[in-house]
Formats: structure tokens, sequence, C-alpha cells
């Protein structure tokens, strides 16, 4: 009976691949669209009227894009790191003996994720009002530094809880001190996650558009809220060609992740 079931279940699964095929095509062929209509000559965004590149050329040449991708990478170069600071020492915190609450507490840092971004920005605003934290630059660090912590602690902290602590248990016997063990030990085995919470922080800030919405004044846009300005106007190619930049981006800082990390696995 377990032979027939076994050799019965790949009938049962029948038409999967092609199942999963046709998710990818949904998943991506927007995005194969976009990029397509990024390199239209004409000024509809949908109607193609032959190659070119000078919506892309029109973009790098607009003051206002590169204001705005400075405020984009700034933000989210600043944002990243400390978050992905943050994240560390609060996974390092977990280590060793538990911690009272500790099965309350680590749900509890990742409790951000749930919660509808809206309402994160909305409390966020009434908070900065209330305190006297101006809108800008400074207070959109600040958000998104909160907002980004459990991208980068989860990420962390499924490294640490896999990782192999007799290492550092070998190199407490050989009379390492805690200090040198981190920094010989914990630190090399860690860092690739750390620099993987940093890429996954930086990527969700620079795509961040509610909160940045919110909190941004008025030299602080950033690209998605410049793109959001530009929709207002209709679809143009201008558009689809800032998208585009925005999807590269994205899609470079995921690849040097994954690069660094099977540099690791070597």
């Amino acid at each position: 009976m377990r032979s027939q079931g076994f050799q019965s279940l790949p009938w049962r699964f029948r038409g999967l691949s092609t199942s999963a095929l046709l998710l990818y095509v949904y998943l991506y062929i927007p995005l194969i669209i976009l990029i397509f209509f990024s390199f239209n000559g004409g000024r509809m965004a949908t109607i193609w009227e032959g190659f070119s590149l000078r919506w892309y050329a029109d973009v790098i040449q607009s003051e206002q894009f590169r204001a705005a991708a400075a405020n984009s990478l700034i933000v989210a170069s600043i944002s990243a790191s400390l978050a992905t600071a943050l994240a560390t020492f609060a996974a390092l915190g977990f280590r060793g003996r538990p911690l009272r609450g500790q099965g309350v507490m680590v749900p509890f840092l990742s409790f951000p994720l749930v919660v509808p971004e809206i309402v994160t920005a909305v409390a966020t605003l009434i908070f900065f009002i209330s305190v006297g934290v101006p809108l800008g630059m400074i207070g959109l660090v600040m958000a998104h530094t909160v907002f980004c912590i459990p991208f980068a602690f989860i990420t962390i902290k499924a490294q640490m809880d896999t990782m192999d602590h007799t290492l550092e248990q070998a190199a407490n016997d050989l009379y390492a001190d805690p200090r040198r063990t981190f920094f010989a030990i914990t630190l090399p085995l860690l860092w690739p996650a750390i620099f993987a919470g940093f890429i996954l922080a930086f990527i969700v800030s620079l795509d961040n558009f509610v909160i940045s919405l919110f909190l941004a004044g008025p030299s602080s846009t950033t690209l998605p809220i410049y793109m959001y300005g530009m929709m207002r106007l209709g679809v143009t190619p201008v558009v689809n060609a800032v998208s585009t930049i925005l999807l590269v981006v994205s899609v470079l800082f995921v690849l040097i992740a994954a690069w660094i990390n099977n540099l690791n696995k070597k």
C-alpha cells in the first residue's frame, strides 16, 4: 500500500509545474511590460512607437529626480545602518541564558510587520508633532529606522539560531576573552546575515512610500513620492523609466546580497 501511495503521488500533483509557471508569469509579466515601455519613443505609456532612450535622458537630466534620488539614498543608507546595528544588538541580547518574557519579546519586535503601514505613518506623525520632531530628513530617518528594524532582526536572529555555538565554547576553552571570541568567532559567522539584513532594510527604506508621504518635508522628497507626483499627471514613459531605475537598483542590491552569501558558503 505504501508503494502504491508513492506511485500515485505524482499523479495527484499533475499540472503543478504549469501552475507554478503561470504564477511566475503573473508576478513578473507586469514588470517586463513596464521595462519594455520605458524604452518607448512615443509619448504614450502603452503604445509602442519605436525604441528610444529619450526618457532615461530626461530623467537623469531632471534636477527634481536627482534631488529625490539623493534624498532616498541618504535616508535609506542611514536608516538601514542604524536599523541593522540595533537589530544586531537585539539579536545578541537573546543569546545565552533565556530572558524572562523572551517568548513574548521576540514576536513583539516583529509586530510592526503586521501593523498596517498607514496606521504606523499616522501614529508616527502624531508622535513627532507632539514631541516637536521636525518633518523632513531627520523625521524620515527616525521613522524608517524603527520601521526597518524588524526586517533586519528576523534575518539576523534566524542566522544566530542556526549558528554552531560549539565554536564559541571552544574559543572559551582556549582562554579567549569574550571580546576576542566575539570578533574572531561570532561576528565572522554572523556578518553575512548582518549584511543581508542591511540590504533588506535598505530596500524597504528605499521603496517606502506611505511613511515617507506623511513625514517628508518640502525639501525631503524621496523617489516614491516623486513618482507619485508624476503619476497624478497621468502615466507617461517618464514614470516607466523612473520605475525601471528603482527596480534595477533594488534587484542589484539583492544580487549583491546573494553573491556575498554564496561566497560565505564556499
